[in-house]
């Protein structure tokens, strides 16, 4: 298990909170930080929520952090009059593909309870 916090242990996390955090790592494929921000801003200061908490800040970063990606290389196509273009437009579905990888990824491992950290994540909400 990594280290996010120390006081959210996975393994007291309620099979509800496991669904709810695996549902909020999924939702990123379709509406992207909406859902992990709203779930982190009502269960953030719930005690015995740890684990969905991070997991919710978790998918969250990610998500932002994919968000911050898909402006810089939609401003590379743009400042360069489309001809970066070629490049970014192949970039951004590589991008996707790979997202979608990691949301599932997370999701099945929060459903089984355990930490989830995305690699190549800003982590902007701590």
């Amino acid at each position: 298990m990594n280290d996010i916090n120390p006081g959210s242990s996975a393994g007291d996390a309620s099979a509800e909170d496991r669904t709810l955090a695996m549902l909020t790592h999924l939702s990123g494929i379709i509406l992207g930080f909406i859902v992990p921000l709203i779930v982190w801003l009502m269960n953030k200061d719930k005690p015995g929520k740890g684990f969905l908490v991070e997991q919710a800040k978790e998918a969250l970063n990610f998500t932002i952090t994919l968000l911050i990606v898909y402006v810089a290389l939609t401003f590379l196509a743009i400042i360069t009059l489309g001809i970066l273009g070629l490049i970014t437009g192949p970039l951004s579905l590589l991008v996707w593909i790979v997202s979608i990888v990691f949301f599932v990824i997370a999701g099945m491992k929060a459903n089984n309870g355990e930490q989830y950290r995305y690699p190549m994540t800003l982590r902007l909400i701590k």
